[in-house]
């Protein structure tokens, strides 16, 4: 049976990240192509100015995660199925388990670490920040766009962006890490991975890391002893959904 192997399974995750960022570049580009099109006479810096302009709205980049994020899922859950097939369905690694848990308290359990996890990691950011603003990017884009984009813009984080990170790293990275090392030194490795690759959404502050990497061992925990990626799911979704709620109280 094909196992994934750590530098494919990393690869996948930079085209992950990469992709939102050429999505970006492509409307930037169709953007600049239009107000040419339309604007001939506009030299190249006002075309750039009137493209900056565009983007820092932020609607236009709520629109961008809303329509570019489930085509991007798309893309990659058929890049990982079409190179292990064999491995989706499987329960435990090397598998990627899409399959039911061993029980359905494994639901319950989900939700309720999905709840337990943002004031247990709030705190321990709050403890390391030492009174700095904490800030993430879809924080501050569900802050600052519509009211009538916040509820997709919700919704693709509660579902889209849990399904595909799930996949990538309690699927394949911690399956390829397990096939060539211990447990514990796969879940350590990927927990800090998926820490440190969230270091550009947190705007680098570094000291949202910690908070990160525990929420990443505590999914590795539910993914190995569920023997499915559904319960990693569930929880990465709530914690995401509560992180959103306390968001839109507060504005």
């Amino acid at each position: 049976m094909r196992i994934p192997g750590v530098l494919y399974a990393l690869g996948l995750i930079v085209i992950y990240f990469l992709l939102q960022i050429a999505a970006g570049t492509v409307v930037s580009a169709a953007i600049g192509l239009l107000e040419t099109l339309r604007h001939p006479d506009l030299s190249h810096a006002q075309v750039h100015a009137r493209v900056w302009h565009t983007l820092s709205n932020p609607d236009s980049n709520a629109l961008l995660v809303i329509l570019g994020l489930p085509l991007i899922a798309l893309l990659m859950f058929w890049l990982v199925h079409r190179a292990w097939p064999a491995l989706w369905p499987r329960p435990r690694p090397p598998g990627f388990g899409w399959h039911a848990p061993l029980s359905a308290h494994w639901y319950v359990a989900a939700l309720l670490m999905g709840l337990i996890m943002p004031p247990i990691g709030a705190m321990i950011t709050k403890l390391l920040a030492h009174g700095h603003d904490i800030t993430q990017n879809v924080e501050e884009l569900s802050r600052q766009a519509s009211g009538n984009l916040r509820l997709p813009l919700a919704i693709v984080a509660i579902t889209v962006g849990p399904m595909i990170e799930e996949l990538l790293f309690r699927g394949v990275l911690l399956s390829a890490l397990m096939h060539r090392l211990s447990t514990r030194w796969s879940v350590a490795i990927c927990s800090t991975l998926f820490g440190v690759v969230h270091l550009g959404g947190l705007d680098f502050q570094w000291y949202a890391i910690p908070n990160l990497i525990l929420l990443a061992a505590v999914l590795c925990w539910l993914r190995l002893k569920s023997a499915s990626l559904w319960p990693a799911v569930i929880t990465h979704g709530v914690y995401n959904l509560f992180a959103l709620i306390a968001l839109f109280a507060a504005t």
